[in-house]
């Protein structure tokens, strides 16, 4: 006997594929979303392809979800997501939108296709969001600005949806040892190479000592199963919480984002003190 049906977006690796394994493992049948074919091990089922920046794929794999799960889907975890980071300046609009496409616009079309199932099987919504979403650095605007987002639709979610039966959590994670953030530091790095000599040597030393922190901060990252811990607990508590904080830094972060804003800009000021030398 399964517990009921979950979908899992984003679950080739880092928390989603945690997060798969997890709820396989607890007796729910997982239908992972991946944005490409590929093998995953036992118990988690055949996936289903999703790309959140294309919407032409979000109608097709939401269909074949609600077969799959006959109508009454338990869970939706929204958890795929990607990483632009950059100097404002020089950043295009394009990588912007691309941002937003997959971490906002492709989970509410996404959300919004499956949502006549989690009613019917007075489900729950999970979001993985992340402190980014309370408190914004500088060079990751775009992500945290995502992020912030996120956080604004599920606190609307949360109220509008329990009348409809259906209990909506965010994940508020820190630093996970997951490959997200290498790849995103990669391509920043490709980024400050790729532009004009004034704009860098305006903002490089800066962008080096944003990026020294960001190292730091990794080498203290936790492993996704401690996310993929909370999501179960938001799936199948009774009363889940509406807003779970993964991680010490993330508890920290949070502390910081409450503090008064010249408080808060002169501890940021402190995170990317300028350095001549990459990390």
């Amino acid at each position: 006997m399964t517990k009921g049906t979950v979908f899992v977006t984003g679950a080739s690796t880092g928390i989603g594929h945690a997060t798969a394994l997890r709820l396989a493992n607890a007796g729910f049948t997982v239908i992972p979303g991946l944005r490409r074919d590929e093998p995953l091990p036992e118990p988690v089922t055949k996936p289903v392809l999703l790309d959140l920046a294309d919407p032409d794929s979000i109608g097709p794999a939401a269909k074949e979800v609600i077969e799959r799960a006959d109508g009454k889907l338990l869970g939706l975890v929204n958890n795929a997501g990607m990483n632009v980071s950059g100097v404002f300046e020089s950043l295009p609009l394009e990588e912007w939108r691309h941002q937003f496409e997959v971490n906002l616009f492709g989970q509410l079309a996404l959300t919004q296709a499956l949502l006549p199932a989690l009613i019917a099987a007075n489900g729950r919504l999970v979001t993985v969001g992340s402190i980014g979403g309370r408190m914004s650095v500088p060079f990751l605007s775009p992500y945290s600005a995502s992020k912030f987002a996120v956080r604004a639709w599920m606190d609307a979610m949360r109220a509008e949806l329990r009348p409809q039966g259906v209990r909506a959590s965010l994940i508020e994670p820190g630093a996970i040892a997951t490959p997200l953030w290498e790849k995103g530091t990669t391509a920043a790095l490709d980024r400050v190479e790729e532009m004009p000599a004034d704009i860098r040597s305006r903002y490089e030393r800066w962008f080096n000592g944003a990026l020294k922190t960001a190292k730091m901060s990794e080498k203290h990252a936790i492993p996704p199963e401690r996310v993929a811990k909370a999501i179960e607990h938001a799936l199948t508590a009774r009363r889940p919480k509406g807003r779970y904080l993964v991680g010490p830094d993330a508890h920290l972060q949070a502390v910081l984002a409450a503090m008064p804003t010249r408080m808060l800009d002169a501890v940021v000021g402190v995170l990317v003190r300028p350095t001549d030398s990459a990390p």
